[in-house]
């Protein structure tokens, strides 16, 4: 894998004080363009083909009809064991760019003063670049335990991808001991993140003309109601709790996000579609969060629009769901991750990640990665190079940590 730092072309840049190993890979990755609308098999081919390269070999599972992988490649521990180990966890695919205000080419990264400018470089093509980067130093290490890479799609759609690549672990009988998602976080340990719950509503009328509203059905007036439910559910929760201080939203969320329907001024509008999502504390089972939206859209709005009329329908579907994430403080991927960064202080987070996914498999995971989510999914998105800088030192002590040395 050492050759690729060798071929890969390096962004255009001032000179700054920090130098990345790991440039050549992140601005690689960078400059292809995995908008979770466009196949990443590209990017997972070429990753594997390096991998390959360098005698590792790798699994790929499929999804969206081929066009769409995720990866999974083991360095085995010096006596060849496969078993346990720690994985290193990120998403390839980004979010789009459309509509944004870009200084530079999103898919030409650009360093530009102590930061590397490109869609990706912050969530997060710059952790997984730094680990591909370490690679050598892996297999140089003489390794106690393995080490795992996963790589998924569609993550930004709501976790589409790990879900399989999980599925296919547990059916190879692969179980890590523990899992780093690096997502970023500043190179900082997140504990716990919430869980997210995306979901399509479509209800269903009758048209009619305007001057004979009896004779419809308006759809987008019985959607409102079920909407304002959500609203009032999500005030619930600003107001009664239950409440977690350490998160920087410390109570469960709600919201809608899309609406449509309707085609006329002067006609009674036979159908609404809308999207909403709530954000859960881990604490809380988002199937009984759903369920109190659910009944009351079959319990209470049905029968009144059926009193209506008899075509009357309402439709919910799950969008994406991906679980909260509330690691143990016990945890060995916990303790390492803590000693690594030396840092104790206790982190939750209101976004979510594929952590949640790992943990609910039995794989206990943690949030730990470069850059700042706040820079992620805006235009001029940016990972400072000293972070790139901080995550290296990171996998290299974690790599020594791993090692029949520190063992």
């Amino acid at each position: 894998m050492s050759h690729v730092a060798e071929t890969a072309q390096s962004p255009q840049s001032s000179t700054s004080p920090a130098s990345p190993a790991s440039l050549p890979w992140v601005t690689r990755l960078v400059s292809m363009d995995t908008v979770s609308r466009n196949p990443n098999l590209g990017l997972i081919e070429t990753v594997r083909d390096e991998l390959r390269a360098a005698g590792i070999d790798a699994t790929l599972t499929h999804g969206k009809g081929g066009k769409w992988a995720n990866l999974f490649a083991t360095i085995p521990a010096h006596d060849g064991d496969t078993n346990g180990g720690v994985v290193l966890s990120g998403h390839t695919d980004v979010v789009p760019v459309d509509g944004q205000q870009w200084d530079s080419d999103p898919f030409k990264p650009e360093i530009r003063g102590d930061k590397l400018y490109g869609r990706g470089t912050c969530d997060m093509k710059g952790f997984i670049g730094a680990a591909l980067t370490l690679v050598p130093d892996m297999q140089r290490a003489k390794l106690a335990k393995p080490i795992h890479f996963a790589l998924s799609f569609d993550e930004e759609v709501g976790c589409v991808g790990a879900p399989l690549l999980i599925a296919d672990l547990i059916k190879r009988g692969v179980k890590p001991d523990g899992c780093i998602v690096g997502e970023p976080t500043g190179m900082r340990p997140i504990i716990a993140h919430k869980g997210i719950n995306a979901y399509q509503c479509c209800v269903r009328g009758q048209a009619a003309h305007s001057s004979l509203t009896p004779k419809g059905l308006n759809a987008i007036e019985y959607a409102a109601r079920l909407i304002c439910y959500i609203r009032d559910m999500a005030d619930r929760f600003r107001e009664q709790g239950p409440f977690d201080e350490l998160y920087d939203v410390p109570f469960s969320t709600a919201q809608t996000s899309t609406i449509a329907g309707g085609n006329a001024i002067n006609t009674v509008p036979a159908e609404c579609q809308f999207q909403f999502e709530f954000r859960n504390l881990p604490t809380l089972d988002p199937e009984q969060i759903f369920a109190r939206i659910d009944t009351y859209a079959r319990e209470t709005l049905l029968p009144k629009m059926l009193r209506e009329h008899p075509s009357a329908a309402i439709e919910i579907t799950k969008i994406a769901a991906a679980p909260g994430l509330d690691s143990s403080e016990q945890a060995a991927i916990t303790q390492l991750v803590r000693a690594l960064t030396a840092d104790q202080d206790k982190r939750k987070v209101a976004y979510g990640t594929e952590a949640g996914l790992f943990s609910n498999a039995g794989i206990p995971s943690i949030v730990c990665g470069p850059g700042d989510i706040q820079q992620a999914h805006k235009a001029n998105e940016f990972v400072e190079l000293e972070q790139l800088v901080a995550c290296e030192r990171f996998l290299r002590k974690f790599i020594h940590s791993m090692s029949v040395e520190a063992a």
